[in-house]
Parts: C-alpha cells; sequence; structure tokens
C-alpha cells in the first residue's frame, strides 16, 4: 500500500494489483508493470472494471494431450484463451503436447482439431497452420528440450539422478510408515558434473531432475490474486533427514515432462497469458522455478475453477455426456449453443441476456471470472440450445438450412418414402421440413427429438380411434358440417392463414351472431377448442404437431381431404353403434 499524499481533503490510498506487488500508483487508472509490455488497463467507457486485460496483443495458447476427445473442461479452457486473444487483437496458439507416446491415441490430434474448428475456435498458429515458432507438436521438438536440459545441467540448477524405481520405492514406502513427508533426497545430486556425464556415455539409465529452491516464492494469480504468501517449501523436514521436491525434467527415454516442456515452449512461443484450470496451481511454483532457473520472464498465470456436478464432485472427463463429439453428434447441440454454455462456467459479464454468440464474446470478454468450484447444470445448455433454434429459425440464414438439411437426413431413416412422397407432392422435402420448423419452432430441441415427433406427419392413413370429445355435449354432426367446410377450399387457397380465418368465422351450433356477451365469448372459445381437437385427431389420430391451420397447409388439400373424409366417415359409424344400443333413438343424417 502506497501513501499518495495530500491531493485530497484526507489521505489516498490505492492497492497495486501488480503480481510483482511493485508498489505504483494507479495514475490515470492504469498500473504500469515492472514488464512495459504487460500493462494493464481499466477501461474508463465501461462500469465493469477491467483492470486485468493488457493493453497490448496477448498471446495465448490450447495444449491439449492426444490421448482421447475433448471434453467440456478442455473446450472451456481452449474458449477462455482464445476469447483474451481474440479480444485484444492477439494470436491463439494450438499446441499438441504429446510427449507421452504410450497414452496417445492414433486420430485423436485429427479429432481434436475437427471439434475446435467445430466450435468456431480456429487457431492462428499451430497444426494445419503453421507459424514462426513451430514445430506445434512436442514429439517434434525433443531435441529443444534436451538442449535447454543440458544448459541447466551445466548451470548445476539440475542433476541426473540414477536412482532405480526399486530405491525410489523403498525410500517412499520407509518415509510414509514414518510419517514423514514424501520426496527425493539428492542420493545423486552429489555426482559431479564428470561423473554424470561418464555415467550417461555408458547408457546409464537416469531422469534428469531439477534443483528445486528450499522455498519457492510467492506469485500472483489474475484469478485468486497473491498465492503461496509464505512461500511454498522445496525442501522439507529441514533439521533432519530432508528431502527435496526435485521434479524429473527428463524422463529415462529421452522425453521431456509436460513442466519442462511446457515452460520451454510457453517461453519459446512468447506466450504472454496462461488460462488453465485450478487443478495446475500447485504446479505452478514449479514452473516459476524452471522460469527463474532459465532466466526468464514467466507469462501472467490465470486458473479457472474447476468445473463440478450437483454433488460437488469433480466433473470426470471420462463421463462421455461431457464429450464434445457427444454434445454433436448425440445430443445435436449446436455450437453457438455448447460455446455459449462453456464460457459462463466460472465467467461472469454484465450483459442483458446470456444468449452471448462468438463473435459478440469477442467484443466484450474480460478477465473477470468467478472463483471456487462451478456447478455444472445442464438445463442451462437446454435452455440455450433452444434459444439458438428459435433464433435460427427466425433468422433463416445458414444454420437454418443446415437444421432443415439435418432433419431431412433423419426423417429419410424414420419414415417410408413412399409415405413421405404423397405428403410433398411437388415440393421438396427440405421446403416442407422448413415450413415445418417455422409452424413448430417452439418445440424444437434437437434434430434427432424434432425429427421423431415430425415423423408423425409422413405417417401412414391408419384405423382412427374413437373420437373422444373434450366437450361431452358438443355434438358430432356439428364437428363434422364444421371438418367437411374445409373441404371446399380450392387448391390456390390452401393455406394456413385462409384456415386460420376459417376457423375463426365458424360460428358455435345454434349461433349465427358475434358473441353479445361472456358467457356466449366463453362458448366460441370451448367451440374452437373443440374444432382444433377435432381436426388434430382428423389428421394425426391427434399426435402433437404445429398448428392446425399450418399442419393443414404442410399436409397439403389432397392428405387433408381423404383424412378429414376418414374422420367423418369414423364419427359415422362412431354415432352409429352409440345409437344401436338405444334403439328407441331415431338416428337422423348429419353430412
Amino acid at each position: 500500500m502506497r501513501y499518495l499524499g495530500p491531493q485530497t481533503s484526507s489521505p489516498r490510498y490505492v492497492y497495486c494489483s501488480c503480481r510483482f506487488q511493485c508498489g505504483q500508483s494507479l495514475e490515470n487508472r492504469r498500473v504500469k508493470s515492472i514488464r512495459p509490455s504487460l500493462n494493464l488497463v481499466r477501461d474508463a467507457s465501461s462500469t465493469r472494471a477491467k483492470h486485468l486485460l493488457p493493453d497490448h496483443p496477448a498471446r495465448t495458447r490450447f495444449a491439449p494431450s492426444p490421448t482421447g476427445n475433448l471434453h467440456l473442461g478442455s473446450i472451456r479452457t481452449a474458449l477462455f484463451n482464445y476469447l483474451l486473444a481474440k479480444r485484444t487483437k492477439g494470436q491463439f496458439l494450438l499446441r499438441i503436447e504429446d510427449t507421452d507416446q504410450k497414452r496417445t491415441i492414433p486420430g485423436a490430434e485429427a479429432q481434436l482439431c475437427r471439434d475446435l474448428q467445430w466450435a468456431g475456435l480456429q487457431w492462428d498458429e499451430g497444426p494445419l497452420v503453421g507459424g514462426p515458432y513451430g514445430p506445434y507438436r512436442q514429439s517434434e521438438r525433443t531435441k529443444i528440450y534436451g538442449d535447454h536440459a543440458e544448459r541447466l545441467l551445466r548451470l548445476k540448477l539440475a542433476y541426473r539422478c540414477y536412482c532405480s524405481a526399486e530405491r525410489l520405492d523403498i525410500l517412499n514406502r520407509s518415509r510414509h510408515e514414518e510419517g514423514l513427508p514424501l520426496g527425493y533426497d539428492r542420493n545423486c545430486a552429489h555426482l559431479s558434473l564428470h561423473q554424470s556425464e561418464d555415467r550417461a556415455r555408458r547408457r546409464e539409465s537416469h531422469v534428469v531432475r531439477l534443483r528445486a529452491p528450499d522455498r519457492y516464492p510467492p506469485w500472483h494469480d489474475f484469478v485468486y490474486g497473491n498465492t503461496g504468501k509464505s512461500g511454498q517449501q522445496g525442501r522439507k523436514n529441514l533439521i533432519d533427514d530432508p528431502v527435496y521436491d526435485d521434479p524429473i525434467i527428463i524422463k529415462s527415454d529421452g522425453h521431456p515432462t509436460y513442466h519442462l516442456a511446457n515452460v520451454v515452449d510457453d517461453h519459446l512461443m512468447k506466450i504472454t497469458h496462461v488460462i488453465r484450470g485450478a487443478e495446475w496451481m500447485s504446479s505452478t511454483p514449479m514452473h516459476l522455478a524452471l522460469y527463474k532457473a532459465f532466466g526468464w520472464e514467466p507469462p501472467l498465470f490465470g486458473h479457472v475453477p474447476l468445473l463440478v456436478d450437483q454433488n460437488n464432485q469433480k466433473l470426470s472427463k471420462r463421463n462421455l455426456d461431457t464429450d464434445i463429439a457427444s454434445f454433436r453428434d448425440k445430443q445435436g447441440i449446436f455450437p453457438d449453443a455448447l460455446v455459449n454454455f462453456a464460457v459462463l462456467l466460472g465467467w461472469s459479464h454484465q450483459q442483458r441476456s446470456d444468449l452471448l454468440s462468438l463473435n459478440r464474446l469477442e467484443e466484450i470478454f474480460d478477465l473477470k471470472f468467478t472463483k471456487g468450484n462451478t456447478v455444472v447444470s445442464f438445463a442451462k445448455l437446454q435452455f440455450l440450445q433452444e434459444r439458438y433454434a428459435r433464433q435460427y429459425i427466425a433468422e433463416g440464414g445458414k444454420q437454418f438450412h443446415h437444421m432443415a438439411q439435418k432433419v431431412c437426413s433423419l426423417l429419410h431413416d424414420i419414415c417410408d418414402e413412399n409415405h413421405i412422397s404423397a405428403i410433398l407432392g411437388r415440393r421438396s422435402l427440405e421446403d416442407v421440413v422448413g415450413l415445418i420448423l417455422r409452424a413448430d419452432w417452439k418445440s424444437y430441441t434437437t434434430a434427432e427429438a424434432f425429427a421423431q415427433r415430425s415423423s408423425n406427419l409422413f405417417k401412414p392413413l391408419e384405423e382412427l380411434p374413437a373420437y373422444t370429445p373434450l366437450n361431452p355435449d358438443c355434438p358430432l354432426s356439428a364437428l363434422r358440417v364444421a371438418a367437411a367446410s374445409f373441404l371446399l377450399i380450392p387448391d390456390q387457397q390452401w393455406t394456413a392463414a385462409v384456415h386460420r380465418d376459417n376457423i375463426v368465422a365458424i360460428q358455435p351450433p345454434g349461433s349465427e351472431t358475434e358473441p353479445a356477451n361472456d358467457e356466449a365469448m366463453e362458448n366460441v372459445k370451448v367451440w374452437r377448442k373443440e374444432i382444433y381437437h377435432f381436426l388434430r385427431w382428423s389428421l394425426m389420430s391427434g399426435a402433437s404437431g404445429p398448428p392446425i391451420p399450418d399442419l393443414m397447409e404442410i399436409m397439403g388439400r389432397e392428405v387433408c381431404y381423404l383424412r378429414i373424409n376418414r374422420a367423418i366417415r369414423k364419427t359415422c359409424e362412431q354415432e352409429q353403434a352409440s345409437y344401436s344400443e338405444q334403439p328407441e333413438v331415431r338416428l337422423e343424417a348429419a353430412v
């Protein structure tokens, strides 16, 4: 904290949020860092503090391992890094961390590239597009890591460890049994560089360990603030029988561990900001120790909260429900809906609506992340899915045509082609599906569910069940007359608008004028509801679907003519059967 002098009537104190804790003032709402290129700014044009946005183009990266499909947490991390780069007119890199060859799955890299592109997260540098700091696969950078490990060996900031796995296991078991902290006892750290190199030339199996500091320095996280204030220990049990963190940076097969490769690549690729999951916070002091050993300036780190389920258990990447391919192919989720859903998991905004497209997010994104675990509610994803469906249908653009094509493809799998042709007439299936989408837009959740619902329109004429009126007092004869009146409409006027007007014009039985009072108005409402019910039973055996006027236009005059006539005959038979049980009642002609 720094006193800024008597510029006002009372002393004024301002805290510096700089990770170097330099004690500088927030003059003109700008904190000047030791590193000028990482200045932090506050946007005075907005009421929302944006003091963590850099005033220079940020270089960020997403570095997945090709050991399986991308999951929800992965796409969220990629999205945050992508948005920071785009918000600051910087670059977003894709780097494949495939040093663990045993766990690498063939085809996984290609799949994760497709998943990112499907979500709209196109990288500026990386596989498929290249860039000035390649190669972007760690398996192709092994010599680079080896050279940097040799540098640390020469500086005596790292050493070769020739201890066998059996010795290390015995060491850890004995310490565990005695209740002592685990670690390495630096048994090989006393070897001279000459001795170490001589044994390496003889191809003795070994790893390379970083010589960890006795105490890691505190650091600043732009999500959680100052972290590790007391200094995380690199040396444990200092008085007697000490052990050390001393992480392995080169494995016995000559490949780097994640920690070395991550630090070397981020430096050489000039990464300025690293956004990653909170589970990596415990590794950050080790990474900072590596930066210090090399004499490099580290990037700014921000760790976003963990994703948990309703029971506050960490969301497992092994859960297929959170797999990106499952969202896309199995659940039919739109990329816009998934991106919108992912960005809200641990990030807050002040927009009026949660419906935020990727383009909009690129304009408003800042680093206002929440702290603490984030509970994932998939009900929110379904809400966003439905809202985007309505938006696409209203716009009628590219996304709408994709929706229609997907539903068409599914209908071909569900329905008989002859039954589809009977409804289409001279129209294409995509045109008819487009009409269904516009009429029944409130019912869209996924293409699969909508195709199943719409398949009712293309089912063949089957035996109708008996008609059950909503109002038992409503005469079937009146409903038959009302339904038959639609058969008089010529083909050129067979539109939803005409059908809607005709339904409104049909008056209840015994009424020839407009309703004069509330009771008469209520009678009209009951009557119209009964007509809708009768027509839906006639056309689709009562199955759900678009509103009746739209449904009649979609099905066409010829199909409606056949189905309404069928319904009229059915109710005549039904009424005849009813009167046959009461012979004293004489049935009069109804149609």
